[in-house]
């Protein structure tokens, strides 16, 4: 009988260093514990050592750290009628443990379904183009949207980045030929902007020239002497008569 008696004593002293023990939980510097007594929210205690009633109370961590979710593929069809597939990532972090336990079941995959759903809304208000090259702009507008729809739950959304904005073949074969359109466009431009500035040059010129016939057949005498540089075949051009005459006043001798 004692044995029995000895063996009920040591089994009670078991229980009570079990639920003594189970009182004390220890919380990282990152961790937050939102308590409930009997079902009521109490208060929210850490970190450290913080002493939680079995049966009476019950504790649910949350982690105040940033969190990095990834987004999965979304296939996104762009205002001007183009199908995409976009993946982006997101950053978060709890600052209202309270909210986050309390005012919805479960934040993170709250957060997940929302940012699938806002992301192809937001991008399908935009053209590819705007896609492509205004990804910060878009970006900024996916996170505002998502900071709005999450402050309720104590969450705050620091950053969304899109990843990669995909394509089908056929889409990347007409982009290409498009971006070669317009470089042969800017091609052709320049060319025609050169042209236009270089005969506004040679009017100028002529108009020069057309002021003063001594530099005219000076440019002609410039010009002969250039073809004999450049060419060995014998040239013979007409020199016209007010030429030689120019010519011979400049070799005459002054009279003394």
């Amino acid at each position: 009988m004692t044995a029995i008696f000895d063996f009920f004593i040591f089994i009670i002293i078991g229980i009570l260093v079990i639920f003594v023990i189970s009182m004390f939980k220890v919380l990282m510097e990152y961790e937050r514990g939102v308590i409930f007594t009997v079902g009521n929210f109490w208060k929210v205690k850490g970190p450290g050592l913080i002493i939680i009633v079995p049966l009476l109370q019950k504790m649910t961590k949350v982690d105040l750290r940033t969190i990095v979710m990834d987004v999965p593929t979304q296939d996104v069809i762009s205002r001007d009628n183009v199908s995409v597939k976009v993946n982006a990532v997101v950053y978060f972090r709890v600052i209202d443990p309270e909210k986050a336990i309390i005012q919805v079941e479960n934040y993170y995959e709250a957060i997940s379904q929302l940012a699938q759903t806002t992301l192809r809304s937001v991008l399908g208000q935009h053209e590819l183009d705007e896609m492509l090259a205004e990804r910060d702009k878009l970006n900024n507008d996916i996170q505002t949207i998502l900071d709005e729809q999450t402050n309720a739950w104590g969450i705050k959304v620091r950053n969304v980045e899109i990843k990669h904005v995909d394509l089908d073949e056929s889409m990347i074969r007409a982009i290409a030929r498009q971006a070669e359109a317009e470089r042969e466009r800017r091609a052709k431009v320049i060319h025609a902007e050169g042209e236009m500035q270089a005969s506004q040059k040679l009017l100028e010129a002529a108009q020069v020239l057309a002021k003063q016939p001594e530099a005219l057949q000076l440019r002609y005498l410039q010009t002969l002497s250039n073809i004999g540089e450049e060419n060995s075949s014998t040239i013979v051009f007409p020199i016209p008569g007010d030429l030689l005459s120019l010519l011979h006043k400049a070799v005459s001798p002054k009279p003394s």
